[in-house]
């Protein structure tokens, strides 16, 4: 369990994507909403699937009443360590956005401190496109990521991008770039 003040928990994961999502422009979109404060943090108690999806309907209300709220990052300091266990969740979240008719409308992108692509080793870098200070869901809004992706060049080419990149970086410059986000400041 993390026992930091909320304030701290963000500050880790605004520097987080300061450095290395916007940093290594693994999310080609990501500045812009960053830049903007467009960006709704919200950071969970629980630790557990039930109490998570509860909020995860709290967000996706919160952006259907705020259009100038752009997406949500739900930070998950306590309960999913496991990736596995974080997996059950991300399952489950995604199986609520079907059942609540979300689909199209939000979809839910997913970072893990330990998050490992299927097929790849741990230790691979390109897993570090996805590794994040704490357990996240990321709430982004469809329409607005069409948008985007209307707007930017082979949008296919961003995950291959993206890990031929973190390779060439290196595991050294992602773990350095977490381990210092603990000491941002809020």
């Amino acid at each position: 369990m993390v026992d930091l003040p909320i304030n701290n928990i963000i500050a880790s994961v605004r520097y987080w994507l300061s450095q290395t999502v916007i940093g290594y422009n693994f999310c080609p979109f990501a500045r812009r909403e960053f830049v903007r404060n467009t960006i709704n943090y919200t950071v969970s108690s629980s630790n557990s699937i039930e109490p998570v999806l509860y909020e995860l309907v709290d967000e996706l209300t919160v952006l259907d009443h705020n259009p100038s709220k752009e997406t949500t990052l739900i930070i998950l300091p306590q309960g999913f360590q496991s990736f596995d266990d974080y997996l059950d969740l991300v399952d489950y979240s995604n199986q609520l956005l079907e059942r609540l008719e979300y689909s199209g409308v939000y979809q839910i992108a997913t970072f893990h401190p330990d998050y490992c692509f299927d097929g790849l080793d741990n230790d691979d870098p390109a897993n570090y496109t996805n590794r994040s200070p704490y357990p996240m869901l990321h709430i982004l809004r469809e329409t607005s990521l069409d948008q985007a992706l209307e707007n930017y060049d082979d949008p296919e080419s961003i995950p291959d991008n993206n890990v031929k990149l973190a390779r060439e970086k290196g595991v050294a410059v992602f773990t350095d770039i977490l381990k210092k986000s603990f000491k941002a400041e809020p």
